[in-house]
């Protein structure tokens, strides 16, 4: 069956069933239909948090269908709890622009997915409208102050950071010019979208720690700067408290449950390849609070979403992972062995040993943080047992355990050996994480860092753009923020073409884009861009929804 037919064919139970299994009183949860709630941020405990477990899942460098990462976090946290452990899994919201555009729906797969399926790929609980609106509120408000003459803050239209942003994937939206037909329609300028995943506002929604804290971190966004070059923050404009309104409900993670009725909780859909790529830190910890271990995940590969959390999640919020599971797929190995797209699915032990290079790139990342991770084989029905015997060997002769999931076959029942080679890890004690490098060092210093280490380039190259970008940032006292690069995910490099453990390249920064909001620096390497395109045949043309409100085709 489809992944929705599955979705379909369970039975959810109503929430406030799956609340008391954490002990949360039915009182305490603010409903959206029968199967989801909102939890309010006081059932976070920080004491429990500190005691309680963390899991961070992982993966290879992905293939563009994606390697599994929700769908092995799930089935773990499905096969945690068959071997008795308290576990909630606490994941991303997915984004309207890949559901209907290549990738789909962010739920999971098979019998390892989150429900409701279709409520959670939609438009859920309002968070990502809510995030839409702040973000387009804050738009209007500086057009609204250029074109008043009166007002005290004087920003120059060229200098203008700050975008509009929508939920969908629309290249045309990029780059467009506002403000045609008169002064009646405000200052005629350049301006743009992004996608609302990639929005600063989303990005503080997933750092702060308290509604203070998030207005706090509204007051710091840079929106722009001045005729005489001074910088223009958001609080001078005084509209953190009407943002905050905005988002009220929206910093509340939602409660929802697996297929196999277990809690879990989504809040947050930040990009890993354009923004941090975890969930919020709020809904970290109130999994930590309510549970005994939590199972997260980090957008895109390694290189990308794990190093985003290790070095400003983590940062943030004071967090360490007890453990690391890398999901790799023959599949995926395959393709960094060489294989062309239509190969993919054929048994080739040739490309997998080739492509495992790109593998014990990330094995190798995992343990510069002090973490020896666990790689979780997410099984395809295509795979050949000596490709994953080769593939198990491999790991071994680098003392990595490679444990074959089937969670999205089998649910819980398929992930019980993942589940417990991740306990056993943990209760041993001897993964002891550490940053990658000092946030105070020099800008260039921790780039530096993170590209030969991480990506294991030469050396890195800067555009004057991005050397004009930087002294201006340092100039308003901005340097000592952590580094969250913009890169594609294809790649350890800034080519998406350069496939496997690519060796002897630079990375060329093209940008700086500042977000003083959230707490980071994104340098733009590459042809990174903030707003998607849809493909030729969107995966929007396979959908339907009957007369009984129905739907099909959603994956």
């Amino acid at each position: 069956m489809s992944d929705i037919a599955i979705a379909q064919s369970v039975k959810m139970l109503p929430i406030q069933q799956v609340a008391e299994k954490l002990n949360i009183p039915e009182t305490d949860l603010e409903y959206y239909g029968r199967y989801k709630a909102k939890l309010p941020l006081t059932l976070i405990n920080a004491e429990k948090v500190q005691q309680s477990k963390l899991i961070l899942v992982s993966a290879i460098t992905p293939t563009p269908a994606g390697e599994g990462k929700t769908t092995v976090s799930i089935g773990l946290n499905e096969g945690l709890n068959k071997i008795g452990r308290k576990s909630i899994v606490v994941l991303r919201e997915p984004s309207l622009g890949p559901v209907f555009g290549i990738k789909g729906g962010a739920a999971g797969g098979g019998y390892s997915q989150v429900v409701p399926m279709e409520d959670i790929n939609l438009h859920f609980t309002g968070d990502f409208s809510a995030v839409e609106k702040a973000n387009n509120f804050l738009a209007a408000i500086i057009d609204n102050v250029i074109r008043n003459p009166k007002h005290p803050v004087k920003i120059d239209p060229r200098s203008v950071l700050w975008k509009r942003v929508i939920d969908m994937n629309d290249r045309s939206l990029r780059d467009i010019i506002i403000g045609i037909g008169g002064k009646a329609n405000g200052v005629m300028r350049s301006d743009g979208f992004n996608i609302t995943a990639a929005s600063e506002i989303m990005a503080i929604l997933c750092m702060s720690q308290s509604l203070s804290d998030l207005k706090e971190k509204i007051g710091n966004i840079l929106v722009g700067f001045t005729y005489d070059n001074q910088p223009v923050y958001a609080r001078e404009l005084n509209v953190q408290e009407a943002m905050a309104i905005l988002l009220k409900d929206a910093v509340k993670p939602n409660l929802v449950q697996t297929l196999e009725g277990n809690p879990a909780i989504l809040h947050g859909g930040p990009f890993a390849n354009i923004a941090q790529g975890t969930n919020t830190i709020l809904a970290t910890k109130m999994g930590l609070s309510l549970g005994d271990y939590v199972v997260t995940e980090a957008g895109f590969g390694a290189d990308l979403g794990a190093e985003k959390f290790m070095n400003i999640k983590c940062g943030y919020a004071g967090l360490k992972p007890h453990a690391m599971v890398l999901v790799a797929t023959i599949r995926a190995l395959r393709h960094h062995g060489g294989a062309l797209p239509e190969e993919l699915n054929t048994p080739d032990i040739k490309k997998v040993e080739k492509g495992f290079e790109n593998l014990q790139k990330h094995i190798e990342n995992a343990r510069s943080f002090g973490i020896n991770p666990i790689v979780a084989i997410n099984h395809f029905v295509t795979d050949s047992d000596e490709e994953i015997q080769l593939l198990q060997t491999l790991c071994q002769a680098m003392n990595v355990q490679a444990i074959l999931s089937r969670g999205w076959a089998e649910g819980g029942n398929g992930t019980k050996d993942l589940a417990q080679a991740v306990v056993n890890e943990i209760e041993k004690g001897t993964n002891n994480f550490k940053p990658l490098y000092d946030w105070n060092s020099p800008v260039k210093d921790k780039i530096k860092t993170i590209a030969t280490t991480i990506y294991g380039a030469d050396d890195v190259e800067y555009t004057a753009t991005a050397n004009a970008d930087l002294r201006r940032l340092e100039k308003i006292g901005l340097g000592h923020l952590p580094i969250c690069m913009a890169k594609t995910q294809k790649s350890f490099t800034d080519n998406e073409k350069k496939i496997g453990r690519p060796r002897g390249f630079t990375i060329t920064v093209r940008e700086f884009e500042i977000a003083s909001g959230a707490g980071f620096i994104i340098p733009i390497l590459g042809s990174m861009m903030r707003m998607p395109g849809l493909p030729d045949v969107p995966a929007s043309e396979g959908m339907h929804i009957d007369d009984n409100g129905v739907i099909s085709g959603l994956s």
